[in-house]
């Protein structure tokens, strides 16, 4: 098993810089999401308001499978979320209504939602490729399961896959191997996002190459809904420059986190229980 990188003290150093992120150099407001996820509410003459992880309420989270589909196609990702120099990667958006499954044989395919999914959207994103350095490639899935339970058995399976098939394929040419994963709750260690949080680091290979490159993955659970992206780092550059781009990805899930519980909490209560 490789080595792993410092990308656990990297994660927790990015979601603490979130909540002193502001905008982009072209006006856009990014949001601001507070080093320990949101502020709870404190009465008067307290101290500090307590943190609160990012979170979807079930009686807020969406209650069919149309309302999930909209409620994930209304997150506007931005690409500048990863980073500076991020684009849109075509094909941009995947079918909501599949999501990619780490089959026996421990090949990634995408296959239907069972029926306690409502809506799986996954957005592609890269940092293209440019004096010898290879592109950076972002996918970010948003996930919304039927309940609370749902969300916490996708962490769960989540964390075991990676001690089921040590070595993954991705797909026609790539396979990941060597993955060091660490899962905590909210409040535990490095988490100040949200409800659980799972981060994966290890290397991925390209048929034909040699050399390893870096591949980092982020899943945070809010709620119902879980978020999580993967981050496939090229080869050309150097570990400075590696260590900010996995930081950057980091701060990214991060916004959408606070994008969740945002949009979330702007809906209204008592949702759950429509009809599918």
């Amino acid at each position: 098993m490789v080595a792993h990188r410092p990308v656990v003290a990297v994660t927790a150093a990015a979601l603490l810089l979130v909540g002193c992120t502001g905008g982009t150099d072209d006006g856009a407001g990014t949001p601001e999401p507070s080093p320990g996820g949101k502020s709870s509410a404190a009465g008067p003459g307290s101290g500090p308001s307590a943190p609160a992880p990012y979170t979807v309420a079930e009686d807020r989270a969406p209650g069919s499978r149309s309302e999930a589909v909209a409620f994930v196609r209304g997150l506007a990702v931005r690409p500048d979320y990863f980073g500076v120099g991020f684009r849109r990667q075509r094909p941009y958006e995947s079918d909501p209504a599949e999501w990619a499954v780490l089959g026996e044989d421990c090949l990634w395919r995408r296959e239907p939602l069972p029926d306690r999914v409502l809506a799986s959207l996954t957005r592609a994103f890269v940092l293209p490729a440019a004096k010898g350095k290879e592109a950076v490639r972002v996918n970010l899935t948003v996930t919304v399961h039927g309940d609370v339970t749902g969300g916490r058995r996708d962490m769960a399976v989540s964390l075991e896959e990676a001690l089921r098939c040590p070595e993954q394929r991705l797909n026609a040419t790539e396979r990941v191997r060597g993955l060091y994963s660490q899962a905590s709750p909210f409040g535990e260690e490095r988490n100040a996002i949200a409800d659980d949080d799972l981060v994966e680091t290890g290397e991925y290979l390209v048929d034909g190459e040699k050399d390893p490159r870096p591949f980092d993955w982020y899943k945070y659970r809010l709620g119902p809904v879980t978020v999580a992206a993967t981050a496939r780092i090229g080869a050309g550059r150097g570990e400075e420059e590696r260590s900010a781009i996995s930081a950057d990805v980091a701060k990214g899930v991060g916004f959408v986190a606070a994008d969740i519980d945002r949009l979330a909490g702007a809906g209204e209560p008592g949702a759950k229980g429509a009809s599918r």
